[in-house]
């Protein structure tokens, strides 16, 4: 495995590699989540290449981003144990170089949930990956359904821009005990951690009051707040049951649908999400 640390030395490393190409943007701290991902492109395509970079521009909380979990070495260990051709980490210089002013921001589906919770928070995810994506340029990018909201987000930019790259979602890796992995997770207590599976269990429930016949987007809410009131320790920032495509929290569910949900455990804020079909 190659690990290039600026964009001249990737795009050398690229000009090498074999067609299709797929591409795993992240933070870094990965976990199976991630491996899921790289375990996709690898299989869908004859090279691959991940990016380890903890971006500034999407946290709202600079002490969140200060606590955001590192392991650089141990990150590209596994990489090069999973087969990846070239990770491509580079400093906060090299993404946002002295004089950087140029922003992507990305309208309907990043106005809701998340980007109404984090104000410009989808600004600075939408800004690096498009340029990651204009740097890679992949035939193949994939993205976790854990980030729903961050999907349809780089969907709606990829399809904008008309950027001649496949966009591939793949399922949310999950805990035995059902928990969302994320690399946030290791922020959590052992009793936080504990806490941490009503989330899970709040989508649960509500999916199961959907299969039951239910309908009503607010009893489906219902549901998942009187799960999360039954933990001492979570916070709910927002539940939500939105149309799947425009993110429009709805009435009633009569099409494709997404359950998701932001909730404070101790200090760590985590989001899940289930859809419905």
């Amino acid at each position: 495995m190659q690990l290039q640390t600026t964009v001249a030395g990737l795009r050398a490393a690229l000009a090498d590699l074999p067609r299709p190409l797929g591409f795993v943007p992240t933070m870094g701290y990965l976990h199976q989540g991630h491996l899921s991902l790289v375990r996709a492109a690898a299989a869908e395509n004859a090279s691959t290449v991940v990016s380890i970079f903890v971006n500034p521009t999407q946290f709202g909380e600079a002490q969140d981003f200060a606590l955001y979990p590192r392991d650089p070495e141990r990150d590209c260990g596994l990489l090069a144990d999973a087969g990846v051709d070239v990770t491509f980490a580079p400093d906060e210089g090299e993404m946002y170089p002295s004089g950087f002013d140029t922003y992507v921001v990305v309208g309907g589906v990043s106005e809701g949930l998340e980007g109404a919770a984090r104000p410009g928070h989808f600004r600075g995810v939408a800004t690096v990956v498009a340029k990651l994506l204009n740097v890679v340029q992949p035939d193949r990018a994939y993205f976790g359904q854990k980030d729903a909201q961050q999907l349809a987000v780089i969907r709606k930019l990829v399809a904008d821009l008309a950027m001649p790259v496949e966009i591939r979602a793949v399922p949310t890796q999950r805990e035995p005990d059902g928990l969302a992995m994320s690399s946030r997770n290791v922020r959590l207590s052992p009793s936080e951690r504990a806490a941490a599976t009503v989330l899970s269990r709040a989508l649960r429930a509500a999916e199961a009051s959907y299969r039951q016949g239910e309908r009503s987007a607010e009893r489906l809410r219902q549901v998942m707040r009187q799960e999360l009131a039954a933990e001492p320790l979570a916070r709910p920032d927002y539940v939500s049951v939105a149309d799947a495509g425009s993110l429009r929290e709805l009435d009633d569910v009569h099409g494709p649908a997404l359950l998701s949900l932001a909730v404070r455990i101790g200090p760590v804020r985590l989001i899940d999400n289930i859809a419905l079909r």
